[in-house]
């Protein structure tokens, strides 16, 4: 079971691929479940980025929404 901390990692880098101040605890978490991986656009520069997996389960939550082909994040109330 993810926490909320994890979740709402998952929801930040669904919406913006280089939010600051994300606990190293939660990212490895998230990439240790296939939520998350690394990408290395350049030497010494990795971006996370939200898997297919985590992209279904933010769906599965209703974080996301499917809108004309394109998985958008919805907002939070």
């Amino acid at each position: 079971m993810l926490s909320p901390h994890e979740i709402a990692t998952l929801v930040l880098l669904c919406g913006n691929s280089q939010p600051r101040d994300l606990d190293t605890v939660d990212v490895e978490t998230l990439l240790a479940l296939q939520l998350l991986t690394l990408e290395r656009p350049s030497p010494g520069v990795s971006e996370p980025r939200v898997t297919l997996q985590g992209h279904a389960l933010l769906k599965s939550l209703g974080v996301l929404r499917v809108r004309k082909g394109m998985q958008t994040a919805a907002a939070l109330r």
